[in-house]
This record gives structure tokens, sequence and C-alpha cells, in this order.
């Protein structure tokens, strides 16, 4: 995008940013989207905030209980591509 096509925009006396309709467009943000900001040495950066907080394995490892015998890994790689399949089919 050359300086030319750069869209510019005005900072209100509120500290506010109107973002013109094509970046919104091509961002996809709608109304009310919430977005996170962050300093780089480039400039400001806006970025949608996650839907879901980060998760570590250690908060989810083991939370579904199973109780029976072992699968091999045979057994799950032949479940896997099962139910791969079966998505597929339709």
């Amino acid at each position: 995008m050359s300086i030319e096509e750069r869209p510019t925009v005005t900072l209100s006396a509120s500290g506010q940013v109107e973002l013109p309709e094509a970046i919104l467009r091509a961002s996809g943000w709608k109304v009310g989207t919430r977005l996170t900001v962050e300093m780089t040495p480039e400039g400001l950066l806006l970025k949608p905030e996650p839907v879901f907080p980060e998760t570590r394995l250690d908060d989810v490892f083991g939370c579904l209980a199973y109780s029976g015998e072992p699968k091999s890994l045979a057994e799950m790689e032949a479940g896997i591509t099962a139910e791969a399949a079966r998505r597929h089919e339709s």
C-alpha cells in the first residue's frame, strides 16, 4: 500500500479514533468488537481480543476421565481414521 493509499484518521478530543469503513470490512471487525492495543517500535497495533483466555496444558491435562483398559496407539489411530472418514462422507 503506497502512502497515497493509506487512509488517515483524526484523534478526537476524547481520545477516540474512527476507523475507515474499508479497514473495518477488510478486518472483519463489527461494532462492539473489543480490541487490544499493543505498543510496537512501528507504532500501535490493534488486535481483536481473544474470545477465550489462553489455556495451558497443565490447566486441562487429565480433565476428561476415562475408565477402562488403555487404548493402544493402533486403536487410537484407527479411531481417528474412522471419525475422519465419517466426517468427510457427506
